[in-house]
């Protein structure tokens, strides 16, 4: 029963984020928002809705630990699964972005994020503030200097949808989003007391991986279809939207405090690590190209990480 309603819950997630992506991008377009910040801002949002709704709801119910494994695993799945089954299936380059500012601040981002909760174990109001503002100020700098870095990946947003359709979708996908996350927190919580298992071990692998899975289908469908929309940079970029837009607006609406030490003493080292990782891969054997062998040394990685957390 608790798989069911993880699935359910996992199912209505990608449908409501899916959803209240196409009535952000239309509600953008009827005001003239150029796609340029469309594409930074109010997709960026939407497509990291599933996790911010579910993050919260599990902090604001006393699951701080589904809150933080849910967004550390999210992060080491998107580069360890979802790129490294990318990059098997077709080769990518990678844009000069990478090294100039994409990895710079999600390493930034994410080294903040192990030096708020190491000490204290807490994510306090004013550090949320902070993450959400360092945030505010990246995508401004975006904004006014880096146009070119961000890719358009929004089919989407050749057309105006009718006003009804707008709020149609809006209405639909945040009440997808709000069920979504009460099924999944609620069968993940269950599953956790029915096997013994910790929550922070749900949240990092079942939830986590769950939540990355709108990332993993647009990238696959991606590559196959031949698009080179799709960027280490996107990825990347999701990762840090994970901590400073998601840990850092559920920290400001309610202080997360973790409870089980393996997320401080293990899982974030895996985080960074995976992160540092990326660097050297991109520079060799091939510069600025990632191919199946780094694939297969991402998805290697990410596997010995997930039998970690059941040994």
């Amino acid at each position: 029963m608790n798989l069911v309603l993880i699935g359910l819950g996992l199912v209505l997630l990608i449908l409501g984020g899916n959803w209240l992506l196409k009535s952000a991008v239309g509600f953008s377009l009827r005001l003239k928002i150029p796609k340029i910040v469309i594409g930074m801002t109010v997709v960026s949002f939407a497509t990291s809705a599933p996790e911010l709704i579910v993050s919260l709801k599990s902090a604001l119910e006393g699951h701080a630990d589904i809150a933080f494994g849910n967004v550390i695993g999210s992060n080491i799945a998107n580069l360890g699964l979802v790129l490294g089954i990318t990059i098997l299936i077709s080769t990518i380059s990678v844009e000069k972005s990478f090294y100039k500012i994409n990895w710079p601040i999600m390493m930034i981002s994410s080294i903040l994020l192990y030096v708020f909760i190491a000490f204290d174990g807490i994510l306090q109001r004013y550090e949320g503030i902070i993450l959400f503002s360092f945030l505010i100020v990246f995508l401004v700098y975006l904004l006014r200097f880096q146009k070119q870095a961000v890719v358009d990946e929004m089919p989407e947003d050749d057309e105006e949808l009718p006003l009804y359709l707008i709020i149609l979708f809006l209405i639909i996908g945040g009440v997808s989003l709000w069920g979504g996350s009460e099924l999944l927190i609620d069968g993940a919580v269950g599953m956790a007391k029915h096997f013994n298992i910790s929550e922070r071990i749900i949240g990092i692998t079942i939830v986590s991986i769950g939540t990355s899975i709108p990332e993993l289908a647009a990238s696959v469908i991606a590559v196959l279809q031949k698009e080179k929309a799709i960027s280490l940079g996107n990825l990347i970029g999701s990762n840090v939207f994970n901590i400073l837009a998601v840990l850092g607006i559920t920290s400001i609406i309610t202080p997360i405090s973790i409870e089980d030490q393996g997320l401080l003493s293990n899982d974030i080292f895996w985080m960074l690590g995976i992160a540092f990782l990326i660097f050297p891969l991109v520079f060799a054997p091939v510069k600025m190209k990632l191919s199946w062998k780094e694939g297969l040394i991402l998805l290697t990685v990410y596997l010995v990480f997930i039998i970690r957390m059941f040994l």
